[in-house]
């Protein structure tokens, strides 16, 4: 039995299905789709991506119920689990009735939901939050509808930077409003800085320190006084639907996601869970976090499906390896930032560099900074933020996560064999020079 028929839970259930043709699969959906990318939709709002929601739509139900022979069960929304009696309480909406399936093995995948302040006129209809296709056919419908000219971003992070560039160019005028001091909290207020500039170059309205103190017709309230607003759209974050788990004695961690084993098993046996409703160890701090990451929620899918289906397989965690862009601008980070290794009582050092993102004498060279954050002392890399120009600037961040996977340190980093021409960057890659940096920085004299 499978809970949500997005990336944790049908992306384990088709790989059980792989290992074992005989497994009967059951699969509860309580919206209208399946295997989709969320993270594709601001591209959708913003039209770069064509051809409705169904262009997000990876395998559809009828894919899983054909090729994987998988029962999928779309409107059917699971309101309990008893591990007692081995069953779930479904209510199928589009009978209206409630009904008692029973399972062998159980799979949670609710995924999370976009936070949503408790504040005055949070529920008005020009109010969006923006996690599943169905809130996507909302907020496209209603920009469509309505005509939007002034769009209010509530929310600086990932989901809000992509949001306000999706809106600026389908030529609203966009304010983005962030409560706390700085854009991008998972970057150092340095790096961040870097993005809010970039933002602003963009033409989009930013507001920092400026907290949100409610809604009403056409106007957002905060501590600075109304925005007009046509559309609001929340990116404060998501928080996992772990209430079902919970509600059944399964063990709760970070941010009240479901804790699970290094092979995605729940406290309660024969109980498994994968994607944004769960926990995940990270590898440099060394603690459980919550992390809502479509890469995530399919590596932990894949170990839960192979489990299911009569393999071994384990996730051993994540080094928090994440990449955004604002117009030409893009922004990633991995590891630790300095904040971060401080709240994990690390002792760490950190240097800044600007390089170029191809040799300077070839055309279209641009600005590329990179952070790195390595341990005092024994110089083992922490982390890296880069925020740079051109195509591939942001990618560079996929050489230092592989460095975090296997425990380099700062200086083996510099070492690394990475690939040069003067189209993708400078002889000493700017990864490389700010591991030396920060290598020499860690055995510097305090």
């Amino acid at each position: 039995m499978v809970i949500g028929g997005d990336a944790g839970g049908m992306g384990a259930a088709a790989r059980a299905r792989r290992l074992d043709p005989d497994l009967e699969i059951v699969a509860l959906e309580k919206g209208e789709w399946t295997s989709y990318s969320a993270c594709g939709i601001p591209y959708l709002v913003s039209g770069v991506v064509t051809g409705g929601l169904e262009a997000l739509v990876a395998r559809s139900p009828q894919v899983h119920r054909t090729k994987y022979r998988i029962d999928v069960r779309l409107r059917h929304e699971v309101t309990g689990i008893d591990l007692d009696m081995r069953r779930v309480e479904v209510r199928n909406h589009e009978h209206g009735r409630t009904l008692h399936l029973s399972f062998d093995e159980l799979l949670i995948g609710t995924g999370a939901r976009p936070l949503r302040p408790d504040v005055e006129g949070i529920d008005l209809p020009f109010v969006h939050g923006v996690q599943t296709l169905d809130d996507a056919g909302r907020l496209i419908a209603h920009a469509r509808a309505a005509d939007c000219r002034r769009v209010v971003v509530v929310g600086g992070g990932y989901i809000g930077i992509e949001m306000a560039e999706a809106f600026t160019e389908r030529g609203a005028e966009v304010t983005l409003v962030e409560g706390g001091a700085q854009l991008m909290r998972t970057l150092d207020p340095d790096m961040a800085r870097r993005v809010e500039a970039a933002v602003q170059r963009f033409g989009i309205e930013l507001r920092t320190s400026t907290p949100v103190t409610g809604f009403a017709d056409g106007e957002v309230h905060t501590d600075s006084g109304p925005i007009r607003a046509d559309l609001v759209i929340l990116g404060l974050g998501v928080t996992p639907n772990s209430e079902l788990a919970a509600d059944a004695g399964i063990e709760t961690g970070a941010k009240g996601a479901v804790s699970v084993t290094p092979r995605q098993r729940t406290s309660a046996e024969g109980v498994w869970a994968a994607g944004d409703c769960c926990e995940s160890f990270h590898l440099v701090s060394r603690r459980r976090l919550h992390v809502a990451l479509g890469t995530v929620a399919n590596r932990q899918a894949r170990v839960a499906g192979t489990n299911l289906g009569g393999g071994s397989a384990t996730f051993n965690g994540v080094v928090g390896t994440a990449i955004t862009k604002l117009c030409g601008t893009e922004v990633s980070r991995t590891g630790l930032t300095e904040h971060e290794c401080e709240a994990a009582g690390l002792d760490a050092v950190a240097a800044t560099i600007t390089s170029s993102t191809r040799a300077g004498y070839y055309p279209g060279a641009e600005e590329i900074a990179v952070k790195a954050v390595a341990e005092r002392r024994t110089g083992r890399l922490l982390g890296m933020q880069i925020v740079g120009g051109a195509p591939g600037a942001g990618k560079r961040i996929d050489a230092v996560a592989v460095a975090l996977h296997a425990g380099f340190t700062a200086e083996e980093l510099n070492d690394a064999d990475l690939a040069y021409a003067p189209p993708f960057g400078p002889v000493w890659d700017p990864v490389a020079v700010a591991a030396r940096a920060v290598a020499k920085a860690a055995v510097a004299p305090s």
